[in-house]
């Protein structure tokens, strides 16, 4: 047996960013997992942290509630087909090819996954005259971030940097929902950045809309 000493400086630690991102990804995963298996009746936060093996606080971390996950899974769905058809439409195929591939590419979803498939093209549940169902998009690419927001939530932040391609949202954008008088609220932006090849853009202040109440 081998005596000599470990230096534990030169062992890989995760940082904490890179712990909460795989957190995320286990969450989903098994959310994804129930959903297929049982449709969205099947999908609460609880049951999917129990699946993905964490603590019964930590799905609440990174999901408001339901609804919020549910909305991850589905937009997450729609980025990845986006990505399937944008590889496509620059393949070298003949058009007729492209297109047959693109929509054989949407029926598999609906197929193999068709409660995932009728989450892609549903509007999320909730009252939508004060509650706001974001999905952010840079250069054309949805969504990084799809925060819930209303009366009873009405700041959300990012946790961990979300990094697609050449872009990352970094942790900390925080999202504010916020009363104009008694018939209308605004989403503004209070806090935050994105950070691509071409440099770092602060968010601070940007007002996404406003919206009427009741």
């Amino acid at each position: 047996m081998s005596t000599e000493p470990v230096d534990l400086k030169l062992l890989p630690v995760a940082t904490r960013s890179e712990t909460a991102a795989a957190t995320r990804k286990s969450l989903l995963e098994a959310a994804g997992a129930l959903l297929d298996a049982g449709g969205p009746e099947a999908v609460t936060l609880r049951e999917v942290g129990a699946r993905a093996g964490v603590s019964r606080s930590a799905p609440y971390r990174h999901f408001t509630d339901k609804e919020a996950l549910l909305t991850v899974l589905a937009t997450n769905a729609v980025s990845g087909l986006g990505d399937t058809l944008e590889e496509l439409a620059n393949s070298d195929e003949p058009p007729d090819r492209t297109l047959r591939a693109a929509l054989l590419s949407l029926v598999s979803i609906g197929r193999t996954r068709p409660h995932l498939y009728r989450l892609m093209f549903t509007t999320p549940s909730g009252d939508p005259n004060n509650t706001t169902f974001l999905s952010f998009q840079y250069q054309g690419r949805i969504p990084v971030w799809t925060p819930v927001l209303s009366q009873a939530q009405p700041k959300v932040v990012l946790g961990v940097d979300v990094t697609i391609g050449a872009t990352t949202w970094k942790a900390g954008i925080t999202v504010q929902y916020a009363a104009l008088g008694s018939t209308q609220y605004t989403v503004t932006i209070t806090d935050g950045a994105i950070v691509d090849d071409r440099g770092l853009y602060q968010l601070s202040g940007t007002l996404l809309g406003i919206f009427p109440i009741g």
